[in-house]
């Protein structure tokens, strides 16, 4: 098993792990989200929405005013199930296209 770097609680109250595996991959496909695992974290446990995945995926957004490149959604996408995890993260200024697959949660 991947060594764990850190657990969110999802708002179904699940922990949604975030491996050293997963968090490579992230890092790997998008450089630009080294510096964000704590905000990972956050938009899991604290999100703005939660939109229907492909299958039974979650997907997680949460806007942060502040960013390097301006007003960004912090969208993740993890499976909420009795040993969660994180399958992707990535920042987005297009969050309204993600809304559009349907809102089950929002702030």
């Amino acid at each position: 098993m991947d060594n764990e770097l850190r657990i969110a609680i999802s708002r179904t109250g699940f922990q949604i792990r975030v491996t050293d595996e997963r968090w490579a991959h992230i890092t790997e496909s998008h450089d630009y989200m080294a510096g964000y695992l704590d905000h990972v974290i956050e938009t899991v446990e604290n999100p703005d929405w939660l939109v229907k995945g492909w299958t039974d995926e979650v997907i997680a957004i949460k806007q942060y005013p502040v960013s390097p490149s301006g007003k960004k959604s912090l969208v993740v996408v993890y499976k909420d199930l009795n040993e969660g995890f994180v399958i992707t993260a990535f920042m987005t200024s297009k969050h309204e296209k993600i809304l559009k697959r349907g809102i089950v949660w929002e702030r």
